[in-house]
């Protein structure tokens, strides 16, 4: 999954990368609202994880013009104010849950997981399609149960395709997975995609191609 940090902490936020990239993560931080604010306007991400406390202002500021313009990105507020009042000022503007500080690396890494697992409207950490499956926890991959193994970007692509299974998944966002907020080449993205669908063939899956739009992952009719 592809996650932002928004926190002005260095340690904080180096700890936070430490924890959730081994887990198959992409963790990009930023340390000031503007920052954060660009880069989720730009979408693609799966959650943000946000202080409050930040140079160029407060945290619930972005919180509340994401929700404005319709972004409903999963937020947990990470923050050392641990009033009752503070917290219900950031569930009521859609917060979707609350860690306060200091708290453990367990912790945090579960309630990541449920809720990716809730925005994705799943009961497990797993994302399956046909004789796919891919295990969000580890990071493992299985097709017909043989374990499959993928270069980074490959794997980037593959998840970004079966979180939208069955649905386009669109070009900026699986640009942004798997190249950043970096310069792309006309043609990158399609190298992957044609490097993906040999990894498919023979497997009743296959890549659909939506010029101008994106790309389905889909079972193949017979």
């Amino acid at each position: 999954m592809r996650l932002l940090v928004v926190e002005d902490d260095l340690l904080i936020a180096r700890s936070l990368d430490n924890a959730l990239t081994p887990l198959g993560n992409i963790v990009e931080a930023f340390t000031h609202c503007a920052e954060a604010g660009a880069a989720l306007r730009q979408g693609g991400f799966d959650l943000v994880l946000l202080d409050l406390g930040l140079p160029d202002g407060d945290g619930l500021t972005l919180l509340e013009a994401m929700r404005e313009r319709g972004d409903t990105t999963p937020v947990l507020i990470l923050t050392a104010r641990d009033g009752v009042e503070d917290r219900v000022r950031g569930l009521d503007l859609g917060a979707d849950d609350y860690l306060a500080k200091p708290f453990s690396i367990a912790e945090l890494e579960a309630r990541v997981r449920a809720l990716l697992r809730r925005s994705q409207q799943r009961s497990d950490n797993q994302l399956r399609l046909g004789p796919l499956c891919f295990d969000l926890a580890s990071g493992r991959v299985t097709l017909d149960e043989i374990p499959l193994e993928l270069p980074r970007r490959e794997l980037l692509l593959l998840e970004g395709l079966l979180s939208q299974a069955g649905d386009i998944a669109p070009r900026e966002m699986l640009e942004g997975r798997l190249f950043g907020f970096g310069e792309v080449g006309s043609n990158a993205l399609e190298v992957y995609v044609s490097r993906l669908r040999k990894r498919l063939q023979g497997s009743g899956l296959r890549i659909r191609t939506f010029r101008g739009l994106g790309y389905r992952l889909e079972e193949e009719r017979a």
